[in-house]
């Protein structure tokens, strides 16, 4: 698995071209600790997919889809999630049937639901540079 320690600029740059990269369908998963810049990585996965619109976090709305030139771009955020027998009500089937780039936080919130994805990505903390991350992929 790769891995780059990055500043937030280097990691927005990184997933802008990721997200260019993607052709859809496509599913990335993103793991990692609060805080480790989850939100702010698919917020770049999306401006390289083309999304004009505000990326936020769904922690409570779970789904948000944006429209992009190419394909939509979904954003799930399971954190909220007790397991996976939650998320037929999040319309799951629906999401990952879609011709679309879906990017998943807190993936193992799916369970043995979570097909295997295009891209699994890990970020976190480095304690002795706080202004950075470590990004796995």
């Amino acid at each position: 698995m790769p891995t780059a320690d990055l500043t937030l600029p280097e990691l927005v740059a990184w997933g802008e071209r990721f997200g260019a990269s993607l052709e859809a369908p496509a599913l990335v998963t993103l793991a990692g600790d609060l805080g480790a810049g989850k939100t702010t990585l698919v917020q770049a996965i999306c401006r390289g997919r083309g999304v004009t619109e505000p990326v936020t976090s769904p922690t409570f709305a779970l789904v948000h889809q944006y429209a992009a030139p190419a394909a939509p771009v979904y954003h799930l955020d399971l954190y909220r999630l007790k397991g996976p027998h939650e998320l037929a009500n999040i319309g799951w089937d629906d999401v990952l049937s879609a011709r679309a780039v879906v990017c998943v936080e807190w993936p193992d919130r799916a369970g043995d639901t979570l097909p295997a994805p295009a891209a699994a990505i890990e970020l976190s903390h480095i304690p002795e540079a706080p202004d950075r991350r470590r990004l796995r992929w």
